[in-house]
């Protein structure tokens, strides 16, 4: 961890250098996925303000900042502890929101009778002291308690993409942030258990590098004329309608398609994966389809030869077990009309 501010001297065992250390550059994603109750609550009222957080001017050392506590040995294995990309559930404000991006997790047992030995509280304070160093700022309100999670979709939906002791009353999870150079920075610090459990989520906030092959207009126009259909992965902002500048490419070909061939007609199907209800993804299932159509619109492709619907999560390729199945599962599809 980084040096501890000098009233915090039992926290010295967590030093690393921060003068000689800076965080890669990486371009910043926007990603962030915001679930809210149903309740009387105006959404637009309580949704999270990420630059209501102010950028740190810390050296911040290599992600993921911190090394473990003086005495405690990490539980995981490497591959558990760093994950190239993942969603992780956070706290910010009042709400549970999800977060994707590059992920570094570390779990101590704290009840250590072979060595040292950390209460929650004294576990939670030194974490809160080298984020604090680091110009982090605790943007949690709430616990994870049984509203919390409904308001979610209940505890089954937040356990889905929750890493850490537990979500539940008598657990504490605290959820900070930190911004620099366009970059976010999310630490959610947990503690509780039986035994006693301490674990650390650290997620670097940026959009999946896709692995699927890009299809250019004419090998859109092979599958369409094979099988009458054609699945696309195009980049949307989570959870929202709103087209990602990577996303451009893929708009031309379609684009280059339809006007290769002025008697064909597309439906543009909007499909996700089983992550939230099922009604909102089909709600936005749709309003991506929209999007797509009045993309292609706006380069001049007719109305007439272009529909939208939406089917959330209710025609999935594969599984949505993995996040490899649920990265297929979210596509746009073009239908050949006849």
């Amino acid at each position: 961890m980084p040096a501890p501010r000098p009233s915090f001297t039992h926290f010295a065992a967590l030093l690393l250098c921060l003068a000689a250390c800076r965080s890669e550059s990486a371009p910043p994603s926007t990603a962030a996925v915001f679930f809210t109750a149903a309740a009387a609550t105006d959404a637009a009222s309580t949704e999270f303000d990420v630059t209501s957080v102010p950028e740190s001017q810390a050296t911040l050392p290599p992600f993921p900042f911190f090394k473990a506590p003086d005495g405690l040995t990490s539980k995981f294995k490497d591959k558990e502890r760093n994950v190239a990309f993942d969603r992780e559930h956070m706290i910010a404000g009042k709400q549970v929101i999800a977060v994707e991006g590059k992920v570094f997790r570390d779990r101590f047992l704290l009840a250590n009778k072979d060595g040292r030995e950390y209460t929650g509280i004294e576990f939670q304070h030194n974490y809160r002291n080298a984020i604090d160093a680091l110009g982090g700022v605790k943007v949690s309100k709430v616990q994870y308690t049984a509203p919390v999670n409904a308001a979610f979709g209940g505890r089954a939906a937040v356990d889905k993409h929750y890493h850490g002791t537990c979500a539940s009353h008598g657990c504490d999870n605290h959820t900070y942030l930190i911004r620099q150079a366009g970059k976010e920075y999310w630490i959610q610090v947990s503690s509780g258990g039986i035994p006693l459990h301490g674990q650390v989520t650290v997620l670097e906030r940026e959009g999946m590098k896709s692995s699927l092959a890009f299809l250019d207009a004419a090998a859109m126009k092979q599958k369409l004329d094979a099988d009458g259909r054609v699945a696309l992965h195009i980049n949307f902002d989570t959870d929202k309608a709103t087209l990602r500048p990577d996303a451009a490419p893929v708009i031309d070909e379609i684009a280059e398609l339809l006007q290769a061939d002025p008697t064909l007609k597309l439906s543009v199907e909007g499909h996700t994966d089983s992550t939230g209800s099922a009604e909102h993804n089909r709600t936005l299932s749709r309003a991506r389809a929209e999007t797509v159509v009045a993309a292609l619109q706006d380069k001049g492709i007719a109305a007439e030869r272009l529909q939208a619907a939406g089917f959330g999560p209710d025609k999935p390729l594969v599984g949505n077990d993995s996040e490899s199945g649920r990265a297929k599962n979210r596509r746009v599809e073009l239908v050949k009309q006849s």
